[in-house]
């Protein structure tokens, strides 16, 4: 890279990456040599930009916090990510970060490069959010007090509002924050319960970092897996048993179902063994498979079959007389 002025912005664009850079790296990847690297350094520092070098055998260099800080250095993917990020943060269920998502992405598109800003639009074009609709707002002060303790190692205290209205005082150690499509969680050691728990934000009030610092504990697994798993664990479970008049490897076929679902009873039987947390989907299962069945259990999928047979009959109104059942007139 021969340009003095390209070779520096990408060497301050390489800088601006968290990590420190072994100077033999920095040669490596602007094409230059390492007394190249060198020079350069130092015409940043000259125009004010803090940069760190560490002493040892292969030295390295890093951007540290300072008074004169560079622009923000975007190459083309970096630059289109974070266009995609705003969009999406656009439809998120924290409270204003819609109209800062909409701001800052206007900002971002001023100053793109007209390929890129091609390229953004017709991403936005193309694309429709899910909006979080009637989601619960989660106050972002309180998301930006729980990061700080989370990061901090600090223990919190607030109050916590459970589904039935009731109020607990809490003491926990903040371990991670979990976005999940609709709602953001908490996952937390309870001090007083002396085990993990997982909080919904958008029913946190009045936390407060209590300065007393903790080494922080590990789940059995990762915050999003162990957050995933207690909340399926809540969620209401049934479990089917039913014989389908089908032979199993059809049954599987048209299923979708995993091999071990489904036991053969005989060469046109097979018994289907399965879950799911809604009757709707266990009905709505069943019946697209277009075949006589029965179920055993549970008895919930059973009234709710019968309520669908009812509505059904309802809806095809009565049947039509058929012709061959009329009786032929009296011949004199």
């Amino acid at each position: 890279m021969s340009d003095t002025s390209a070779r520096l912005l990408a060497l301050l664009s390489l800088l601006q990456t968290p990590r420190e850079w072994p100077g033999s790296e920095l040669a490596e990847r602007l094409e230059v040599s390492p007394r190249t690297i060198r020079r350069d350094v130092d015409r940043l520092r000259e125009l004010g930009y803090p940069v760190q070098a560490t002493m040892g055998a292969v030295g390295g260099y890093r951007l540290t916090a300072g008074k004169a800080m560079p622009p923000l250095l975007l190459d083309d993917e970096e630059a289109v990510a974070i266009a995609v990020g705003l969009r999406t943060a656009a439809g998120t269920p924290v409270d204003g970060i819609e109209e800062a998502s909409v701001r800052a992405l206007a900002k971002l598109e001023q100053v793109l490069p007209a390929r890129l800003r091609h390229r953004v639009a017709a991403l936005g074009a193309a694309t429709v959010p899910m909006t979080a609709g009637d989601s619960p707002r989660v106050d972002p002060e309180i998301l930006a007090v729980l990061a700080g303790a989370v990061t901090g190692r600090e223990r919190l205290r607030f109050v916590y509002r459970a589904a039935d209205g009731d109020e607990t005082r809490r003491l926990a150690e903040p371990y991670r924050l979990v976005a999940a499509v609709r709602r953001w969680y908490l996952l937390a050691y309870d001090n007083d319960r002396d085990d993990w728990r997982v909080f919904r934000v958008d029913r946190i009030g009045a936390p407060r970092p209590t300065g007393a610092r903790f080494t922080p504990r590990e789940p059995s697994e990762d915050a999003a897996a162990f957050v995933t798993r207690r909340l399926h664990s809540l969620a209401p479970t049934y479990e089917v048993r039913a014989t389908l008049f089908l032979p199993a490897e059809e049954a599987v076929s048209r299923l979708g179902a995993a091999p071990g679902e489904v036991q053969p009873l005989d060469e046109h039987r097979c018994l289907l063994h399965g879950r799911a947390d809604t009757l709707e989907w266990l009905a709505a299962r069943l019946l697209m498979l277009g075949c006589e069945f029965q179920v055993h259990e549970p008895p919930e999928l059973l009234e709710h079959l019968r309520a669908l047979s009812a509505c059904a009959l309802r809806a095809a109104g009565p049947p039509a007389p058929d012709p061959a059942s009329r009786s032929l007139p009296d011949r004199l």
